[in-house]
């Protein structure tokens, strides 16, 4: 399996304590060697890295590891491969274009049978499951709202109605965002931690590191880092269950 981490803040925010913890697990720590990506959202843009080299080894992980790229909505993944060959266009996380905004996905588990689905408006460039159930799911959007909907309520039923769908075929843990909303699945493991006032320090539970998040944040920060495992060791994680659906935006969650 691979894992997850996505991060939804109300300022823009560096993840570089966070991936630090997950690039560890991309080969050191953790069994998932083949291949890492990233993607920081700033306004309407989106700055991505990958690379099919383990993070732990990968000078380019390394860069994004140290480099303050401050964003409020990140997700990123490192892959344990089992459908598609270890190459540059299989490493999540997966970016589209809808209603002029780009979509990034990410999927940890196996969904059999997903490529039987047929595919209207968007195409894999590589060889996963995971790619094609982006592209599914985002026609099965298109579909249903050819312009953005005017309210988010009905876009929250039906990407947690696709969800479920899709977790019929296997096993689905999902980050997915259009830059604002931060939509998270859970099947089987995916965790979130909210850092707010009065801030305090955190330890990495893959990596000799720890913050004092006091020092670095303002009272009004609030900043949500969603993970498959809790990173940190002296903090309280939420864990999801199976099944359930959390969307964030600017840190708060604003569906469940």
């Amino acid at each position: 399996m691979c894992e997850l981490l996505g991060m939804s803040a109300n300022v823009p925010t560096d993840i570089c304590f966070s991936f630090r913890g997950l690039m560890r697990r991309g080969g050191q720590t953790g069994p998932h060697r083949d291949g890492w990506g990233i993607a920081f959202y700033e306004g309407k843009g989106c700055r991505t890295f990958h690379d099919p080299a383990p993070s732990c080894e990968s000078e380019i992980a390394e860069l994004v590891s140290r480099y303050s790229i401050k964003s409020c909505t990140v997700i990123s993944h490192i892959r344990r491969a089992n459908r598609g060959r270890v190459a540059l266009e299989n490493t999540h996380p997966f970016t589209r274009e809808l209603w002029g905004r780009v979509w990034t996905f990410a999927h940890n588990g196996q969904l059999k049978g997903i490529k039987n689905r047929l595919l209207t408006f968007y195409e894999p460039v590589g060889s996963t499951d995971s790619e094609h159930a982006f592209c599914w799911l985002l026609d099965q959007i298109r579909m249903q709202y050819p312009e953005p909907p005017k309210t988010m309520a009905g876009l929250m039923r039906l990407i947690r109605h696709l969800a479920a769908d899709l977790g019929a075929l296997g096993v689905f843990n999902m980050l997915l965002t259009d830059g604002r909303y931060l939509w998270c699945h859970c099947a089987t493991n995916l965790a979130w931690l909210t850092r707010r006032a009065p801030f305090g320090a955190a330890t990495l539970l893959d990596a000799d590191m720890s913050v004092d998040f006091a020092k670095e944040t303002t009272p009004n920060d609030i900043v949500t880092v969603i993970a498959t495992r809790p990173l940190t060791v002296n903090e309280a994680w939420t864990v999801m269950k199976p099944g359930e659906m959390v969307v964030f935006r600017a840190g708060e969650p604003v569906g469940r």
